[in-house]
C-alpha cells in the first residue's frame, strides 16, 4: 500500500457523507498521509476521466466543500487537506477517482437517497468498480440481531473461505489491524448440515461428524492466516471455524467491530463483469460496523 497517495472521501453534504468524513481523517491520520475531500456535481455531460487528474473547469465556490472546511475548523491535529470540486455521474466518477487514492471512503446513502434504501447506488457502484479498498460507512443504529463469541477490546473482521482464500482481503485487514492496534477476527464459515441431492430431487442429509468439519475448515483456516501473521507478528489473529451463511456470521460479528473486511467477486471466464458477490453485497446492506471491499490482487502489506 503505497503511502504517497492519498485518502478520499467523497462528500455530497449529508450526514452519511460527514460521518465517511470523520472516518477517512483517522484513516489519514493513522497512514501520515493527505487527505482528499471531492464533491461531485451530478450529471454534468462532458465529464471524462482525464479530467479528474487535473481538475475539471468548475468554479471554485463549491457549497458543499465550504460546509466541509466550516466542519474541520479549529480541529487539531488534521493531516493535510486538499478541495477538489468535480462534476459528472457519482457512480461513474468516483471508481475513476480510485485508480489514485489508497482508500476511497464515503457514506452508505448520499443526499437525495430513497430513504428505503440501505445502501446508494454511488456506494454499490464504487464498491463494484474501484481500483482501491472502498470503505462504507453506515448510518449508525443499524441493529444486528445474533452475535458471534468475541472478547471486548477493538476488532478487526474479516471473512476467509478456505476453498478459494482471498489473499489481498487478508492482506488488507492485517493491516488495518496493525493500524489500529486491534486483535484480528478470522471467520470460515463452513455449510451445516451438509445436503446432498436424493433420488427424487429433494435434498438428503449426509452422515458427516460436524467435527471433522469443523477441525477441518480451522486448519486450512490456520495455514492461509500463518504467512500474514509472521509479516504482522504485532497483530493477534484468531481463526475462527463456525457453521452457517457466512455473510450472517461475518453480519453478526460486525457489532461494536472497528471494520469487516470482505473480498470483492473475482472476476471469471464466462463472467468477465465486475461483480461485488453476494456475501459482500449483504455485508455492506447489513452491516453494524464501516465494511472495507478489496478488489482483488490488491497488493500485499
Amino acid at each position: 500500500m503505497s503511502s504517497s497517495l492519498p485518502v478520499i472521501a467523497a462528500v455530497d453534504g449529508s450526514d452519511d457523507s460527514l460521518r465517511a468524513l470523520d472516518w477517512a481523517l483517522d484513516a489519514a491520520h493513522r497512514r501520515a498521509t493527505p487527505l482528499r475531500v471531492v464533491h461531485v456535481r451530478q450529471y454534468a455531460p462532458w465529464a471524462q476521466p482525464d479530467v479528474l487528474t487535473s481538475g475539471p473547469p468548475v468554479p471554485e465556490d463549491d457549497p458543499v466543500l465550504d460546509q466541509v472546511r466550516t466542519y474541520l475548523q479549529g480541529r487539531a491535529d488534521l493531516p493535510a487537506v486538499e478541495y477538489r470540486p468535480l462534476e459528472g455521474a457519482p457512480g461513474a466518477v468516483l471508481p475513476e477517482l480510485s485508480s489514485h487514492a489508497q482508500l476511497l471512503v464515503l457514506g452508505s446513502r448520499g443526499r437525495g437517497g430513497f430513504a428505503s434504501l440501505l445502501l446508494g447506488s454511488n456506494s454499490l457502484a464504487a464498491a463494484r468498480d474501484a481500483e482501491c479498498v472502498i470503505v462504507v460507512v453506515p448510518r449508525p443504529g443499524r441493529e444486528v440481531h445474533d452475535s458471534v463469541p468475541t472478547e471486548p477490546g477493538p476488532r478487526v473482521v474479516v471473512g476467509l473461505k478456505v476453498d478459494s482464500p482471498d489473499e489481498a482481503a487478508l492482506a488488507v485487514a492485517f493491516f488495518e489491524a496493525e493500524l489500529r492496534g486491534a486483535r484480528l477476527q478470522v471467520i470460515a464459515a463452513y455449510a451445516w448440515p451438509p445436503q446432498s441431492w436424493a433420488v427424487s430431487g429433494e435434498f438428503a442429509e449426509l452422515m458427516i461428524d460436524q467435527s471433522a468439519v469443523e477441525n477441518d475448515t480451522w486448519t486450512l483456516a490456520e495455514g492461509f492466516v500463518a504467512p500474514f501473521r509472521s509479516r504482522h507478528p504485532g497483530v493477534r489473529a484468531d481463526a475462527h471455524a463456525m457453521p452457517g451463511d457466512a455473510a450472517g456470521l461475518l453480519v453478526a460479528a460486525s457489532k461494536d467491530a472497528e471494520l469487516v473486511v470482505v473480498g470483492r467477486h473475482r472476476r471469471r471466464l464466462l463472467a468477465p463483469a465486475r461483480m461485488l458477490g453476494s456475501v459482500t453485497q449483504a455485508v455492506l446492506l447489513h452491516a453494524a460496523s464501516p465494511v472495507a471491499v478489496v478488489p482483488p490482487e490488491t497488493g500485499k502489506a
